[in-house]
């Protein structure tokens, strides 16, 4: 229980780093609730002064952690946002199938892209500059298509310009694709690219896991 509190504490004060409102929104989310649960209690035909406290607390904890939680998330993105590898560290947290291997081209800009293989195929995001993060892409489109030609490619660039994809909606977008491979023809394409990605040439200097390997805020 003490640990369980001191990760809630840590998570409560790197939150509070990022985003200084959500002691305001989740005093605000506790208020709601309360006013809910003890609303709801009032109507039990059975002891409502018993129930009128009972849901009032509980409805108050559960409004808070909504809305902590729905901050904290937006304070990750905000967290990471614009650093080298903010996307491998977002696509690294997807759910389900999906097989991401970051920064399979890297430039000395530290534009970069990554390959992500799912149930909709082959997934490219890139994030850096425009047009030299375009070229990366088309590059590795090619050895791709050379690679597993029957297998869709699909191309997204992050970023907030028109025809890209923000980051916070990154995981949404990906979901959000048709699904084309079974379940098992999944690992067995992942098999098959991963040969492609031995000395890879990154370039000095270069960390394209910063972003990914960086400590962020998580809702309890």
């Amino acid at each position: 229980m003490r640990e369980r509190l001191q990760q809630i504490r840590q998570a409560w004060t790197q939150v509070r780093q990022v985003d200084p409102k959500v002691v305001p929104w989740t005093l605000l989310g506790a208020t709601l609730g309360l006013l809910l649960g003890v609303g709801t209690g009032a109507v039990s035909p059975f002891a409502p002064l018993v129930f009128m406290p009972v849901f009032g607390v509980m409805f108050a904890l559960l409004g808070a952690l909504l809305v902590f939680n729905r901050r904290a998330s937006k304070a990750q993105y905000t967290a990471i946002e614009g650093q080298p590898g903010a996307a491998a560290a977002v696509l690294q947290s997807l759910r389900g199938q999906w097989f991401v291997t970051p920064a399979v081209a890297v430039n000395a800009k530290q534009d970069m892209v990554h390959r992500v293989i799912g149930r909709c195929g082959i997934v490219l995001v890139g994030e850096g500059a425009g047009q030299r993060v375009k070229g990366l892409l088309a590059k590795e489109r090619k050895r791709m298509s050379r690679s597993a030609a029957d297998v869709t490619v699909t191309t997204i660039v992050v970023g907030d310009r028109e025809g890209e994809v923000p980051l916070r909606k990154l995981q949404v977008t990906l979901t959000k694709l048709p699904r084309e491979l079974k379940k098992g023809e999944v690992p067995k394409l992942e098999r098959k690219l991963k040969p492609l990605d031995r000395d890879l040439p990154i370039p000095k200097g270069i960390d394209p896991m910063s972003a990914a390997n960086r400590r962020r805020p998580k809702p309890r």
